[in-house]
């Protein structure tokens, strides 16, 4: 998620030197951002879900361990607690902390939330269960929780976070391949690993010991030597992943590591070729040998230069991607079906359409901004999608001043 200064040194350079294409296949609307509550002062969001209950509740997860339930004044200066584990210290390094909230799709009848959040000594990452006080529907009952999974960290980084229930009921969980350059322990293409992966657990069932039960149609369920809670691999750290709520498919953006950042659409079972490949491109060798390995919906490059090796040549450069969310709210209606993901260094955010076989537009949705820190989107309960930035700030896309008529 987050990378070094002279990185982000190398991108503001490009980015003033540079001309910005825009692909002109098929028009995206161009917006701008402004501030969805202006007056709140909140620390690193990273995560902003709407509770599945018809509460038209919104809650804000912040990186150091606090969720927080947003006013529904968006003028209102005061938010309120929902659970608060920073005690347990899960933020230490940069991407490091509380990093994924889901509701339970009943959420409304059992009062079960998910969370994803870092741990230390020995360094891990854990997913577990909650429920909601049963005197005070805004505060989570911290002694409610079941920890399911608990996957061992051998670096700090590339930790992953996301989780989300599909339409099929089941949670979904992305992590990192353990971090470090090259994914040094072979985990991505490893299925004896979670490292690397996608994984897919039934919340609400159990498999022998298991504190969560293993769908059976989950790809490796069966395979001797892989575990069963594998959805897809060959991934190095996907930060960020949605479900399209009306077509149901899974998009995931992946962060690379010195050249390539991709978007994949996620199929059941399939390898997305991290380590042996980033992106479209070559990469290193792997102990594993898996294929084959799906292509990208669509890759960028770090520098102008690479540019000129993709198919992808008009996409202006960035340095991190932060994946989004395929726009299916009522507010933009030219923004209609297409997919919002950014650049958490260059600031800028890209939109992309996909008629399930290739990318048939993609252009800048709002332009590039160094100091603006795309940490992650976020989606309401009528498919708004909103911008959260590192600094603190949560965004809401609006039309240019000129289109809005100002």
């Amino acid at each position: 998620m987050i990378r070094s200064l002279f990185r982000t040194l190398a991108i503001c350079a490009t980015l003033l030197l540079s001309p910005l294409i825009l692909t002109a296949a098929e028009t995206i609307p161009q917006l701008e951002l402004r501030s969805a509550w202006p007056n709140l002062k909140v620390a690193r969001p990273l995560c902003l879900e709407a509770a599945p209950d018809a509460s038209g509740r919104l809650f804000l997860v912040e990186q150091a361990g606090r969720i927080l339930i947003l006013p529904r004044d968006r003028t209102a200066t005061n938010t309120v607690t929902f659970l608060d584990i920073t005690a347990r210290k899960p933020y230490e390094k940069d991407e490091e902390g509380l990093l994924g909230l889901a509701f339970h799709p009943r959420f409304k009848e059992n009062g079960k939330f998910y969370l994803f959040y870092s741990q230390q000594s020995p360094m891990r990452s854990v997913v577990s269960e909650f429920t909601v006080s049963k005197t005070d529907a805004n505060k989570a009952d911290p002694a409610s929780e079941r920890i399911l999974l608990t996957i061992p960290r051998p670096f700090w980084n590339h930790d992953g976070g996301a989780l989300l229930f599909g339409k099929d009921g089941q949670l979904y969980i992305s992590h990192g391949d353990g971090g470090e350059r090259d994914d040094p322990n072979d985990n991505a293409q490893n299925l004896g690993t979670l490292l690397g992966k996608i994984l897919r657990i039934d919340v609400d069932s159990r498999t022998g010991t298991l504190p969560y039960g293993i769908p059976k149609d989950n790809p490796f369920a069966n395979r001797t030597g892989a575990r069963a809670e594998i959805w897809a691999y060959g991934l190095r750290n996907v930060w960020r992943m949605s479900f399209d709520r009306q077509t149901g498919a899974l998009w995931a953006a992946d962060v690379g590591q010195d050249k390539w950042e991709e978007i994949n659409v996620i199929m059941k079972g399939g390898n997305y070729g991290w380590k042996v490949r980033e992106g479209f491109h070559p990469w290193k060798e792997s102990a594993h040998k898996h294929s084959p390995y799906i292509d990208p919906v669509l890759e960028y490059a770090h520098t102008l230069a690479l540019m000129k090796e993709t198919a992808f040549s008009e996409h202006s450069p960035g340095l991190s991607i932060t994946g989004g969310y395929v726009y299916r709210g009522k507010k933009l209606p030219a923004l209609h079906g297409v997919y919002l993901y950014g650049d958490y260094k260059s600031g800028t955010i890209w939109g992309l359409r996909y008629d399930g076989k290739k990318v048939t537009a993609n252009s800048q949705v709002v332009k590039p901004n160094p100091v603006r820190t795309v940490a992650s989107f976020a989606e309401d309960a009528e498919g708004e999608v909103y911008v959260l930035l590192l600094s603190g700030q949560i965004l809401e896309l609006t039309p240019p001043a000129k289109a809005a008529g100002k």
